[in-house]
């Protein structure tokens, strides 16, 4: 009888999922795939045009130069310098980010010719009277948010995309969470809906024309819609140059005032 028992508790061990993944591990093992993919690019240089749309159509246009520095065991650092219209040419934003501990972001705007810093009570706040909250600009560490998986579904242009609901694990978020579609070939981010702290459906982001660099992915165009007010904002990029050598003192905020 014993004989008889021993191959059927193997069959019984070896087809028990008891070791099944359950929907909060398979949303942390891709966002961790996702955030490993887009790593080691060191460094980077994009210039951008910022165009704010109200709910009546009319549109405004920023020139921005952006720089990014790869950060080991940190968040990235990203720098951000307004080039036209006149009334905002000098605006500079220097961010940053860490995992669950606050940001470190600062503005310098030169008609008060101030660094002002953006406390983290104020994160939420919309920048430079855009869409995009000072929260949306730091990189996106893996840390910053509890993860669980949704689904697989199709997202559009022949892809397929992962659907996670990412909760913000930091202070003083904007959002009480976040939906994110990223494609399952090479992890890109396609659109993230933000939910409000009342639980409505705030913002969407929606990425396009991605192009790679190398290893790396980078999308031409990012456009954040805000359903509550009718108001969106389209980032459109250009010039991507990776590896250029920039260093930690390219990102001092004592330098703010200075830079050209």
């Amino acid at each position: 009888m014993k004989r008889r028992l021993v191959p059927i508790l193997i069959l019984l061990v070896f087809s028990t999922p008891l070791m099944a993944e359950t929907p909060e591990k398979k949303g942390l093992r891709i966002a961790k795939a996702a955030d490993r993919r887009d790593s080691g690019w060191k460094d980077q240089t994009a210039d951008m045009i910022m165009i704010l749309r109200n709910r009546r159509g009319s549109k405004s246009v920023r020139k921005i130069r952006t720089k990014t520095l790869e950060v080991r065991n940190d968040g990235d650092k990203g720098l951000s310098l307004f080039d036209e219209p006149a009334d905002v040419k000098g605006t500079a934003m220097l961010t940053f980010s860490h995992g669950l501990q606050p940001d470190d972001q600062w503005l310098y705007l030169p008609a008060l010719k101030r660094v002002k810093r953006i406390a983290s009570r104020n994160k939420s706040g919309p920048f430079m009277g855009s869409e995009f909250a000072f929260e949306d600009l730091g990189s996106q560490e893996v840390g910053k948010y509890r993860y669980k998986y949704l689904r697989e579904e199709a997202c559009g242009g022949g892809w397929r995309c992962h659907v996670i609901e990412r909760t913000p694990a930091y202070k003083y978020s904007g959002y009480s969470r976040q939906i994110s579609w990223l494609d399952t070939r090479e992890y890109r981010p396609v659109k993230v809906e933000y939910y409000d702290r009342k639980g409505a459906h705030l913002k969407t982001l929606k990425w396009k024309g991605y192009k790679s660099y190398g290893n790396y992915w980078r999308a031409d165009e990012m456009f954040m819609q805000n359903h509550l007010t009718g108001k969106a904002t389209t980032l459109k990029w250009s010039n991507y140059r990776f590896g250029t050598g920039l260093g930690s003192g390219d990102f001092n905020k004592n330098a703010l005032a200075r830079l050209r």
